[in-house]
């Protein structure tokens, strides 16, 4: 009886350790996929994505081959208004441990816009 009573309780903290793991878990990324900063402005999709300045979202990773940083983590996301939301992002490059955040602008399905908070701002285009 004292057995399947500590089994109990011991799933129970397991499971609420889980929801408050997830509870502080990136929540991803409102746009997946790569993205390209060439021809950025242009109509539709992207039909050639072979440069080699591209941004890929993938659940909570980000890979961006424009900047000094290549990959970050997703911390947070939060819709801010119609297709607008705040990213924070954390990377790590075996010397300096940080984030950034910024504002993402989806325009349409084919384009984005983003804003650094410290500075700059870069549109991408969906590769097709």
């Amino acid at each position: 009886m004292k057995s399947a009573a500590k089994r109990i309780v011991a799933t129970l903290a397991l499971a609420t350790l889980a929801l408050v793991g997830s509870a502080f878990a990136g929540t991803g990324y409102p746009v997946s996929g790569k993205w390209t900063y060439d021809g950025a402005s242009e109509p539709g999709p992207a039909p050639k994505c072979n440069g080699p300045r591209y941004m890929k979202f993938d659940g909570t990773t980000r890979h961006d081959t424009g900047g000094g940083i290549a990959d970050f983590k997703n911390t947070s996301t939060v819709q801010t208004g119609a297709g607008a939301y705040r990213v924070v992002d954390m990377f790590y490059n075996a010397q300096t441990r940080g984030n950034v955040i910024f504002s993402l602008r989806v325009a349409d399905a084919d384009h984005i816009q983003i804003n650094y908070s410290k500075g700059g701002q870069l549109a991408l285009r969906r590769c097709a």
